[in-house]
């Protein structure tokens, strides 16, 4: 009976955290399949073909109107540079892809704080000119080019269907004649189905995992994990430890928002959060992909040059944020169990589920079906336009 009380208190912790960020998640969702519907993928691949500045802040902007499945970055990464760019300015895509991406900073702000999704994008662009200045000063050319041809072997990882999918708008026009259209609504109606379809696992396993994590491991756990008790030690701790246990959660996208509030309550340090919020480029399961895609020697260089990028980059936005006092005072992120209630979250949840629904019902009545077959596929597949071309 016990056992029992103690899985519907998980449950109920993890139900209550759904129904705080279910409109939030749609409200992202959306917003990203509005950019995505009016940027044309066969256009990104011939500007990141360097990586100079301007390739890699254009490499950051188009990941950041991506998708932020952590999979399908992954492989859209491979694809991208498969076709031409360069190795540096695919995973530059890869980082933006995941971590700056409008969906992440929402649920962010509701679980955590504005200031936390202000510091993943102050934090992001920091990652990512670190791992850039890495890449130049530790890679060798041979390296590279021994990883381009593992990447033309073409073996399959996970999303590689999802990856090749190119569902934006295919007609000329300005941006809101095109959004306007037929067949702009069927093109974000695909993409953001297809954008659920492929991050849903993560989020499901994040919010159950986080639900079970604040309900049953005790406070004093995690306070002496996170030396709270000594407060210069833990935020240099922090940055160290966040994404070891992001590695070792296996959840990746913004399915590991929902543990982060959790440690947050807990005790790690702000730029620890952040340093977490990272990690999800090098769980184990990505990479197992990465050794796939450009060998064993890529892989461990990708996870070397990473966890470092991700460690500093934490520890600039502790000291940045605690010299201006942006660092909240109270650890009150919501994870605790509370009833629905008529309150802004429960309309808001209406308003957007009517929303997702109306999407739906476009995106099987298009052809959408069909898609959803394809996600893990070869990475060779592609998309056929005719599937929303204003059905």
């Amino acid at each position: 009976m016990r056992a029992l009380d103690a899985i519907g208190h998980a449950l109920a912790v993890a139900g209550s955290m759904t129904w705080q960020i279910t409109w939030s998640l749609i409200l992202g969702f959306t917003l990203s399949a509005v950019v995505q519907a009016v940027v044309r993928r066969q256009t990104i691949a011939r500007l990141l073909g360097n990586d100079r500045p301007k390739a890699l802040a254009l490499a950051t902007g188009l990941g950041a109107a991506s998708s932020s499945c952590s999979y399908a970055a992954v492989a859209l990464a491979r694809a991208l540079f498969r076709r031409g760019a360069s190795f540096t300015a695919a995973m530059t895509f890869e980082i933006a892809s995941t971590n700056l991406v409008i969906e992440l900073g929402i649920i962010m702000a509701l679980l955590l704080s504005w200031q936390f999704t202000l510091a993943e994008f102050v934090g992001g662009p920091i990652m990512i000119v670190l791992v850039a200045v890495a890449f130049r000063l530790f890679v060798r050319r041979k390296l590279i080019e021994a990883a381009r041809q593992q990447a033309d072997r073409g073996l399959a990882g996970s999303m590689e269907g999802h990856a090749a999918m190119d569902m934006s708008i295919a007609s000329e026009g300005s941006f809101w004649r095109r959004l306007g259209s037929r067949e702009g609504y069927t093109s974000v109606s695909h993409i953001f189905v297809m954008e659920w379809a492929a991050v849903i696992r993560d989020v499901v396993i994040g919010l159950l995992i986080a639900g079970a994590v604040g309900a049953w491991v005790p406070d004093t756990f995690w306070q002496h994990l996170f030396l709270t008790g000594h407060p210069l030690a833990a935020k240099l701790w922090g940055p160290l430890i966040g994404p070891v246990i992001s590695v070792l959660s296996f959840v990746c996208s913004i399915g590991n928002v929902p543990l982060a509030a959790v440690l947050w309550n807990g005790g790690i340090s702000f730029g620890g959060v952040v340093a977490f919020i990272f990690a999800d480029l090098i769980i184990i399961p990505i990479l197992i992909i990465y050794r796939k895609y450009y060998g064993t020697r890529m892989m461990l260089t990708i996870l070397g040059i990473f966890y470092a990028a991700m460690v500093l980059a934490g520890y600039a936005v502790e000291f940045a944020f605690g010299g201006l006092g942006l660092i909240p005072a109270e650890r009150a992120a919501r994870v605790a169990e509370t009833g629905i209630t008529w309150n802004y979250t429960t309309i808001l949840n209406i308003v957007f589920l009517l929303l997702a629904a109306a999407l739906l019902v476009r995106f099987f009545r298009s052809g959408g079906r069909a898609m959803l077959t394809m996600m893990g596929g070869s990475p060779e597949a592609g998309h056929d336009p005719a599937l929303h071309a204003g059905a």
